[in-house]
């Protein structure tokens, strides 16, 4: 579980202050380097994409109580904000892998929680790191491996100094980088198709925002074009829909590759109206909001548009959760 923590440093910042492009041609980067990708459960029929208003729920931590799913909740039924009955997800994020502190292990695919979800008439999203590189992914040593035969091009900077567990990738391609993360991560959603999910989201997608200091490398928007759009044929070509996290400046030019969003705290950042151009072509927006008040925000008149739910303050991301609708 990563995606709490790629909030962490915004949030802090935002908290900090309230106290006190280009044309791009496409790049087919991920030739030669996507091995022939497994069939998804779409394979011979149209990708799974979700209506524009479907109920959703995020997990990426697991709660003991449930360990036939990998504890993963897939029963979950929680009241509406701000009141009324109780209401079931008919989406659900959750990590490809089941929760180590459930299983023992961190490489058992989260195969149990997506049969259940799937038996409960629900869809499931496979979350996937795809920009920085996770110390405790069963698949680590061979990042590691790669970083120092090339010249320790990959690994960057810590994410943040609160979470050194994880380091900002390197998605530009002058030592074959891109090409490498590429490789790598047609190998994870292989599992998810394995596992039997419905779609993706890659995570993490948004370097080139952030400065040389802060992840180690100068990502520039056309470099971040062609890796996030790379991604997405990765996702399609297995049969799997695709979410994009964050980026929004870049949601103009992504968004026919795209067949969702995911974004966290939108509201808080003052950035919900970015996600627009989503809902205006008829794909949903899968919001979550952890400091903001559902009060001010289910009632927010764009974010009414999104499928919104609230998680706890402290950025946990067990099953609790409060719906807008």
């Amino acid at each position: 579980m990563a995606s709490p923590r790629k909030l962490f440093t915004r949030v802090a910042m935002v908290a900090a202050l309230a106290a006190a492009m280009g044309p791009l041609a496409t790049s087919t980067a991920a030739a030669g380097t996507d091995p022939a990708p497994a069939k998804g459960p779409a394979a011979g029929n149209a990708i799974w994409r979700p209506p524009l208003d479907s109920r959703w729920q995020y997990q990426l931590q697991g709660n003991g109580d449930f360990p036939a799913t990998g504890g993963v909740n897939v029963n979950v039924c929680k009241v509406v904000q701000p009141g009324g009955e109780c209401v079931r997800p008919t989406v659900f994020d959750i990590d490809l892998y089941a929760a180590q502190e459930v299983t023992g292990n961190n490489h058992t695919l989260n195969t149990a929680a997506v049969k259940a979800i799937h038996a409960n008439g629900a869809k499931a999203i496979c979350y996937v790191d795809a920009g920085s590189i996770e110390n405790y992914r069963p698949d680590y040593q061979q990042f590691l491996d790669w970083h120092n035969a090339h010249g320790k091009s990959l690994l960057g900077k810590p994410f943040d100094e609160h979470f050194p567990d994880e380091r900002w990738a390197n998605i530009n391609n002058d030592k074959g980088q891109r090409d490498f993360l590429l490789k790598m991560m047609a190998a994870r959603v292989d599992k998810c198709v394995q596992a039997g999910f419905d779609g993706v989201e890659y995570d993490v997608v948004h370097a080139y925002e952030e400065e040389k200091t802060t992840t180690g490398w100068k990502i520039s928007y056309d470099t971040q074009l062609i890796y996030n759009r790379a991604l997405a044929k990765i996702a399609h070509d297995r049969g799997l829909s695709v979410a994009l996290k964050y980026d929004l400046d870049q949601i103009k030019d992504l968004l026919p590759d795209f067949d969702y969003a995911v974004d966290e705290s939108c509201y808080l950042q003052n950035e919900c109206a970015k996600l627009l151009p989503f809902v205006k072509a008829g794909k949903p927006v899968f919001h979550v909001e952890y400091q903001s008040d559902p009060a001010e925000y289910c009632s927010d008149p764009i974010v009414r548009q999104f499928n919104s739910i609230k998680k706890p303050e402290d950025l946990s991301l067990y099953d609790d959760f409060q719906p807008c609708s």
